[in-house]
């Protein structure tokens, strides 16, 4: 499938896509599309930023202004729920443009927002609501908002959901829905959890993969600094200052950690700032707004918080911290070389993290390219080429004397002299091999 117009979407949505640009469906959209309309359950596999938004909204959106009629007050005709308050924006904010000016209306609800807004605007009825699992019930508590009416589900980023504990919200709320349902699920990963989950909800689900679970994008260059927890804060200066006009993801592992590595940094004079679930939500969207304009260079997020983020600048995403859920740094990593661009994604490996490090690889099923080696890594490092046997001179000396064996005598990347970018091998700390994006 080549084109839009080959898909049997209405003019109206074809001629929105025309408007911003979009006229090739990416793999996901050209094989879920279709289904979707032809009323199948579907189960979507692909990585972040493969247009996942776009295969499940613009087929709900087709079948809206196929219907005509008006929601009644208080029902909601789709459901997309999704487990953060940025992807609940990002979805909504990609779907918007597709219903401006149309009889259609589409609502979001968040936590951290009003809530009276909330109920006022679902009082009138919904054609789309996008939601987050813990306000959505808040509401439903409240008698805002029924869901018998709701003939359409979608559960994006559902292995998300699962990790931050909606499953019971789910267990809750799918039985609210009309019995007759069409139901889509869209996911980065596939455990043995969400096959649960796919088995309960859905039915007879066309299973749609794209790439590989735990497959990055192509275009994403990565590579790995084995260093000590102390000295990472001094090498992620470093490799900032390395794109100082670029714009940087750097993670965290919790909340606090974010929030004292964005002071830091800022401290440290770099333009930075933190998003994370101890944020309120309008800190959250302003600091994101202040780096999707310029203004902010560098964005310290937590896995949680950064599900949303959708900001095809980022050209770096550093893993300051390893995620001990490897693939959680599938999907970091894919907040780099987004809509086609180029990216680089870098870790940072401390010796407690190194089983981390391992199932990441395991999980991605590849070997991440080392810049910065250490003795205590070897086993994750590529083995140092053999020395060539050489001729006995006329000293008399063994084959291969006066040549140092790479590794310093066993030890990896050892190198002589003080050179920039050598590290101090007397000690065993880090060498750096230093590339550059």
């Amino acid at each position: 499938m080549t084109d839009f117009s080959m898909l049997g979407l209405k003019p109206k949505l074809l001629d929105v896509l025309k408007d911003i640009g979009i006229d090739t469906p990416t793999p996901i959209q050209a094989r879920a599309i279709p289904e979707v309309m032809n009323g199948r359950d579907v189960m979507g596999l692909a990585q972040t930023g493969t247009g996942k938004t776009l295969a499940f909204g613009l087929p709900l959106m087709h079948m809206a202004y196929s219907d005509g009629s008006k929601p009644a007050p208080k029902t909601v005709r789709a459901l997309i729920l999704a487990p953060t308050r940025e992807l609940v924006n990002q979805i909504a904010d990609g779907l918007f443009p597709f219903i401006k000016g149309s009889h259609l209306k589409l609502n979001r609800v968040v936590g951290g927002v009003s809530i009276n807004a909330q109920i006022n605007r679902l009082d009138r009825g919904t054609d789309i609501l996008v939601a987050t699992p813990g306000r959505l019930m808040d509401l439903i508590d409240r008698k805002a908002v029924r869901l018998d009416e709701t003939t359409f589900l979608v559960l994006d980023e559902a292995d998300q959901m699962l990790d931050m504990g909606f499953i019971h919200a789910l267990r809750k709320l799918v039985p609210m829905l009309a019995q007759e349902r069409q139901t889509m699920l869209f996911s980065a990963t596939m455990s043995k959890e969400m096959n649960e989950i796919a088995k309960s909800y859905l039915k007879s689900p066309v299973r749609i993969e794209v790439s590989p679970p735990g497959k990055a994008a192509d275009k994403i260059e990565q590579e790995v600094h084995f260093v000590p927890q102390p000295e990472k804060y001094e090498l992620l200066k470093e490799l900032l200052c390395d794109h100082a006009d670029e714009l940087a993801l750097v993670f965290a592992r919790t909340k606090h950690g974010a929030e004292r590595l964005a002071k830091n940094l800022v401290r440290d004079g770099f333009e930075a700032g933190a998003i994370h679930g101890n944020k309120s939500q309008g800190q959250r969207e302003r600091t994101l707004a202040a780096a999707k304009s310029g203004k902010l260079k560098v964005l310290v997020a937590t896995d949680v918080a950064a599900r949303g983020i959708d900001i095809p600048a980022v050209r770096h995403v550093y893993n300051f911290e390893l995620p001990n859920v490897p693939e959680n740094f599938v999907h970091r990593i894919g907040r780099t070389a987004r809509a086609g661009r180029d990216g680089k994604a870098v870790a940072f490996c401390a010796p407690t993290e190194l089983d981390d490090f391992r199932a990441i690889q395991k999980v991605m099923k590849i070997k991440i390219p080392v810049a910065t080696s250490a003795s205590w890594a070897a086993d994750d490092q590529p083995a140092a080429p053999k020395p060539k046997p050489q001729r006995r001179g006329r000293g008399g000396g063994q084959p291969g004397q006066g040549k140092a064996r790479a590794g310093g005598g066993g030890k990896p990347n050892a190198r002589r002299g003080g050179g920039k970018g050598q590290g101090k091998p007397a000690n065993g700390r880090p060498q750096r091999q230093r590339s550059r994006a």
